[in-house]
């Protein structure tokens, strides 16, 4: 009974922080954006500091009407917000937040939380598919570009730390985890968290919704609570890519004292790269197709092997 308890309880953390965490980094777009660029909607709306403007976006996504095209695949186009969403909320159960704090321990972890993010991608292909819309599937086809390009980077990042490690269970890298890591891996760090950036669509990385070309990419037919669906699946994704970052690069919940309040390391550094990807999307402009392709394919893939081969010089050095 008691097991039955701890996991049903941890299930509950897990949908409560799945459905918060996301909601707050919207909230703190709205907030960073309005400073740095000088909005004033955001700060205003309902008084101290425009707290209710994320009620009336709510309120907003709400009350618009639900509408299908004439000449969609309408199954799929009504299951492809759930496609994007859904592999997020199953990502948080294997990131580990605290020593013992885990939704779920898996063995593969890097396998099975990089195979599951790729999964979620395919939400917007199927949007951009099934709209019966030509920028739609511009958008989309963009989108599958993009993907193969920046999983391959991706991948090899955080084969690194798994050498290093010795384990590819996301626990047992905290585990091994030792300080001088973080300038050894710094260059894996930066090649993951990129790569990752890129497959969420990411501004300098969002050609494949590129508005001022393609209007909203996969998802300019989508209205009201489907497209915020879409919009919570970005928010969930940046969640899950600074967890992961953290975790794999920056020590998880290692932290210069109190290890027993190992989570508030984690959150922390969590947020502090949450903030790096705001920035990021205030700060550079948007890159064209082929300065994308060739980012992925001639910088970060070349960066990310140099990373492995150190990696594998290292381990042989210490052992």
């Amino acid at each position: 009974m008691n097991d039955v308890l701890d996991v049903a309880l941890r299930l509950l953390a897990l949908l409560v922080a799945f459905l918060v965490l996301p909601l707050v980094v919207g909230q703190t777009e709205h907030k960073v954006m309005a400073h740095m660029q000088g909005r004033l909607g955001p700060m205003y709306a309902g008084g101290f500091h425009g707290w209710a403007q994320l009620v009336a976006d709510g309120v907003k996504f709400a009350q618009k009407e639900d509408v299908v095209p004439a000449g969609a695949d309408r199954r799929i186009f009504q299951l492809a917000p759930a496609v994007a969403l859904l592999p997020y909320l199953l990502v948080l159960v294997a990131i580990p937040v605290g020593p013992g704090t885990v939704g779920r321990f898996i063995d593969a972890g890097i396998f099975f939380v990089l195979a599951v993010m790729g999964v979620g991608v395919l939400g917007s292909l199927m949007a951009g598919w099934a709209s019966a819309n030509k920028f739609s599937l511009l958008g989309g086809l963009r989108t599958a570009a993009q993907l193969m390009a920046y999983e391959l980077p991706m991948l090899l990042a955080a084969a690194s730390v798994a050498m290093a490690a010795g384990t590819v269970s996301l626990p047992g890298i905290l585990d091994a985890f030792e300080w001088w890591w973080v300038p050894w891996q710094i260059v894996g760090g930066v090649v993951f968290f990129t790569a990752g950036l890129a497959e969420l669509q990411r501004p300098p990385f969002d050609a494949p919704i590129a508005d001022s070309e393609i209007i909203f990419g996969a998802y300019t037919e989508y209205t009201g609570l489907r497209f915020a669906l879409f919009l919570l699946a970005e928010y969930a994704g940046i969640v899950i890519l600074c967890g992961l970052t953290t975790v794999l690069f920056l020590g998880g919940w290692h932290g210069p004292f109190a290890h027993d309040l190992g989570w508030v390391w984690t959150l922390l550094k969590t947020a502090v790269l949450a903030f790096v990807v705001i920035w990021l999307r205030v700060s550079y402009p948007r890159l064209r197709e082929d300065q994308l392709q060739k980012l992925a394919w001639t910088g970060l893939i070349p960066l990310a092997l140099v990373q492995i081969a150190l990696t594998g010089v290292v381990k042989v050095v210490i052992s």
